[in-house]
């Protein structure tokens, strides 16, 4: 799941970031209105969190532009502010939950994990099942022919990617960008790592390399 978080204090953002990333998101950070409307438009993202009072953009006016161009992504507002007008005006612009500052951080991920949860029984079940092999994107459970297997955050991440799209072919570049971030630099080939922590829990034959193309969930075991 890909999150951007728009907040103009950097030091609460980047603390956001830190936490979201530690429970198995992948998190973009912009401290500027425009610029957070341009990467939310441009990105896939599966949620915004927005403040409200940005420089260049507000965070209404944002939201509003999201919505009037027919981007569907559930948008999660933040604000110092605390009166019923604010919350209000906040979700007629199409914001779909409001949390107002200082907020626990325990709330904050419920919130986003609500969201989500909600997002996808609107699109899809959430427990996802290939061969003997069922990923609960809900409960981020996985058991193998009845018995769970225990995975890291990042572990399920790259395995919940693979399964969404079970039987076809996910680029190491896609899952770098759906699973670590926009701006992630590190070495690509992190991902064979991931999936070789995955082939020794789930079975070699889990998953396929597919030479030059990427990688393939098949739910063998061998």
């Amino acid at each position: 799941m890909r999150l951007l978080i728009v907040e103009d204090e950097k030091r609460l953002a980047l603390s956001l970031a830190k936490g979201l990333t530690a429970e198995g998101f992948a998190v973009d950070v912009v401290h500027d209105g425009r610029e957070g409307l341009h990467r939310a438009s441009e990105g896939s993202y599966d949620l915004v969190v927005l403040d409200i009072m940005l420089p260049g953009m507000n965070g209404y006016r944002v939201c509003g532009a999201l919505r009037a161009a027919g981007h569907d992504m559930p948008i999660l507002m933040l604000t110092a502010k605390d009166g019923e007008y604010d919350e209000a005006e906040g979700l007629d612009t199409g914001a779909d939950d409001y949390l107002t500052k200082p907020f626990s951080y325990v709330v904050l991920v419920a919130r986003i994990r609500a969201l989500l949860r909600r997002r996808g029984r609107a699109a899809a079940s959430p427990v996802l099942e290939v061969g003997g092999l069922t990923v609960d994107t809900a409960a981020r459970r996985v058991t193998r022919d009845g018995a769970e297997v225990v995975l890291t955050a990042k572990e399920f991440s790259v395995l919940e990617h693979l399964a969404v799209r079970a039987g076809e072919v996910v680029s190491k570049a896609e899952i770098l960008e759906h699973v670590w971030d926009f701006a992630y630099e590190g070495d690509p080939n992190i991902v064979e790592v991931y999936v070789s922590a995955l082939r020794r829990k789930l079975g070699a034959g889990s998953i396929a390399t597919v030479r030059g193309a990427g990688y393939r969930l098949v739910a063998g075991r061998a």
